[in-house]
């Protein structure tokens, strides 16, 4: 069931109550090898642990079993939508993030600053992840980019990522990607489905330049071009659920799908610190909060199983914050999971507790994948998430006679 489908009519017009989703990037894990614990299994965590003993626990599935999905279908899941009929490409959220002048009829893609020989085949996929800093100096380079009959619109992301919108006539977003998803490779070929072919045209004459743009450059003297998409359409949280939403990230992509969706999105540090300030400024204007953790799933992609166990620590230890609020209701989860030890995003369902005064205590006794399978919910679907979540804050009527 996909609430977003369901719950326009059904809605709590009188309700004032207020519902908390702290979103933990990559948070599923798998046992390491040396130890069978995962990283929530071996990270300290008191503060999330008690909210499992005393919540309703499960696992999500963002799209399905066995399907593994980008954080922008995952993200759409999260707030009720389809993420199967609701797609939105992650350069379009990008753009949306940063702020781009990005409008119907544009098409955004996301960059990969990386690292290629000079047979121009990727060494590294990610340019050594430079910093933001230098990924603005880039962007700035980038600028020169001149394609004939289109703007060219480009701007740093985050460390190596940035985005780029292309706006002129005849402008399709069914095209490929060229990040071949491993090194020692050349990029991929961009490959346009009917309707697409003048974007992969414009794209490829962007690339050309890039690659004389970047040649002196190192790390990063090349990009490689993901998730192609046009401006979204989609209903508005306000509408389909009668909240007035905030989203509270520090990492644009995210504040462009909580954009997409209707939330009001505010800049912020890229840091729990900044997030909670920002949250307890802002608590008394809005029903419902979106805050983004990332470093715990940048940890997971690096294969870094110790940095993730420390992130998750720091985590926990910000619980007591967020329940010095008094939400109605808090969700702790992720969008999917991003096992340390596979290194990328995975199939995994994601650990979830809902906390609350009409949370049913279950048999889960540990935030984890395994504690939180013993859990009444079982593995649901996750865009069933937020219509639960709504239940739990009594802003959902009942549903016939």
């Amino acid at each position: 069931m996909i609430s977003s489908e369901y719950t326009k009519n059904l809605c709590a017009e009188d309700s004032d109550t207020k519902i908390l989703f702290l979103v933990v990037d990559g948070l599923g894990g798998l046992p390491h090898p040396d130890t069978g614990k995962s990283e929530l299994e071996i990270a300290r965590l008191p503060n999330l642990d008690a909210l499992a003993k005393g919540g309703t626990c499960g696992l999500i599935s963002p799209l399905g079993a066995g399907f593994t999905p980008g954080s922008g279908p995952a993200h759409l899941a999260l707030f009720g939508y389809d993420p199967w009929k609701s797609e939105i490409g992650r350069g379009a959220l990008s753009a949306l993030g940063l702020g781009l002048d990005f409008a119907r009829g544009d098409v955004a893609a996301r960059l990969n600053f990386c690292t290629v020989d000079s047979e121009g085949r990727v060494q590294d996929r990610r340019a050594g992840r430079i910093p933001t800093e230098k990924g603005r100096e880039l962007c700035e380079i980038l600028q020169s980019v001149e394609v004939p009959g289109v703007e060219v619109t480009v701007a740093a992301e985050m460390e190596y990522r940035a985005g780029v919108v292309f706006r002129g006539e005849g402008l399709g977003d069914q095209v490929s990607d060229s990040d071949p998803q491993v090194t020692g490779v050349p990029p991929k070929p961009l490959v346009a489905a009917p309707g697409s072919e003048r974007t992969v045209g414009v794209a490829n004459a962007f690339l050309g330049q890039v690659a004389e743009l970047l040649a002196a450059e190192s790390p990063a003297n090349m990009v490689l071009m993901r998730g192609f998409g046009r401006y979204p359409e989609l209903a508005q949280m306000d509408e389909v659920y009668g909240l007035k939403a905030l989203g509270i990230a520090g990492y644009p992509m995210y504040r462009g799908v909580a954009g997409a969706v209707g939330m009001d999105v505010v800049e912020v540090g890229w840091d729990l610190e900044s997030e909670c300030t920002v949250l307890e400024e802002r608590y008394g204007d809005y029903d419902f909060f979106y805050m983004h953790v990332k470093k715990t799933d940048s940890a997971g992609e690096d294969g870094n199983f110790d940095l993730k166990v420390k992130l998750l620590e720091e985590v926990d230890s910000y619980i007591p914050r967020l329940l010095a609020l008094k939400p109605d209701v808090l969700v702790v989860t992720g969008d999917h999971s991003t096992p340390s030890i596979m290194a990328s995003h995975s199939w995994h369902p994601v650990p979830t507790v809902i906390a609350g005064q009409w949370a049913l205590a279950d048999q889960a006794s540990q935030f984890s994948e395994r504690g939180c399978a013993a859990g009444s919910l079982g593995v649901i679907p996750s865009s069933s998430l937020l219509a639960l979540s709504l239940a739990h804050a009594r802003r959902l009527d009942k549903f016939g006679a």
